[in-house]
């Protein structure tokens, strides 16, 4: 199948109307009238062989995946998506069914999210890369720099289900149907996010661990976080600790520095709608976890490509 050939496909499947896209996928570049409000403008790379492998998922998956993953950066700061640019890289000899369950997987996603896919690059390389830039809108923009002394720690969604999932889909170990969901099919919640702007003071999504990523949130804020060990047990999901019991995990160790679950941690003075209470923020610097009498500082953490 020819590039001329994919790029129709690709118009075929991922075309559809969307206010103020003047011209979508089949010129040079898409031509869009910004809505009222705040743009934001995100990116993110699913890699072969550093985010996954293809005998992990289904193509379909891949392609839902990478554009979740890209739309999660937006539910952190309050946007709802709009529009989206996708970059797909592929080896010569893959197959015409998977790359159309991979747009499939693209335009279910999407059409989950609100969004639409309205252009982006195809290229042959020797390994299968999808990126993903998503543009979304918003009132007021949610930032990592607001968190206040005398906020509480909310969460939005699950953390550790997704590293459960991974790693039992690593080892062959069986696990909660669920987990393997949860990194297969990841969600960007947005309706969060948008629940979080009317009284959030700064958020952030989980893609690299909770530890690691609320410690981005407190070094930006230059405040100090605190999370609450016995919260945090209580707001694990049951097939988290049915899942880590089968790993010979820790589940509070999964969640903490497990990564891509795509969940929401946002500070407020207030309570939220659908966030549970974790922890709360002080003057001082770090993230530290409160566990009954003992207070010790969580070691910086995270997925970092360049390790």
């Amino acid at each position: 199948m020819s590039e001329r050939s994919r790029i129709a496909k690709l118009a075929t499947i991922l075309s559809k109307e969307n206010a103020g896209v003047s011209l979508g996928i089949g010129d040079d570049a898409a031509v869009l009238t910004p809505p009222p409000g705040q743009l934001v403008w995100t990116v993110d790379a699913q890699v072969e062989g550093v985010h996954f492998r293809l005998e992990w998922l289904t193509p379909e998956d891949l392609g839902w995946r990478s554009v979740m993953a890209a739309a999660s950066d937006l539910a952190a700061m309050g946007a709802r998506p709009w529009c989206a640019l996708a970059s797909l890289v592929l080896p010569k000899d893959h197959s015409e069914e998977s790359f159309e369950a991979i747009i499939r997987g693209q335009r279910a996603a999407c059409d989950r999210l609100g969004g639409s896919l309205v252009g982006g690059n195809l290229a042959r390389g020797e390994q299968v890369s999808l990126t993903t830039t998503w543009l979304g809108t918003t009132p007021r923009a949610l930032t990592r720099s607001g968190a206040r002394a005398g906020d509480r720690v909310w969460l939005a969604g699950s953390v550790g289900l997704a590293a459960c999932g991974l790693r039992a889909i690593e080892g062959g170990n069986a696990v909660p149907e669920m987990a393997l969901v949860a990194w297969r099919r990841p969600r960007a919640l947005i309706d969060a996010g948008q629940r979080a702007i009317q009284h959030g003071t700064a958020a952030i999504d989980v893609s690299d661990g909770l530890a690691g990523d609320v410690d981005h949130l407190a070094r930006s804020s230059a405040k100090k976080v605190i999370l609450d060990a016995s919260a945090l047990l209580t707001a694990l999901p049951p097939a988290l600790i049915v899942g880590a019991r089968s790993l010979d995990r820790d589940p509070l160790d999964l969640a903490l520095y497990g990564g891509e679950d795509y969940a929401l941690v946002c500070t407020s003075a207030q309570s939220i709608d659908g966030f549970v209470e974790i922890g709360e923020v002080t003057d001082g610097d770090g993230t530290w976890l409160r566990d009954g009498a003992s207070l010790r500082r969580l070691p910086l953490s995270g997925f970092d490509h360049f390790a």
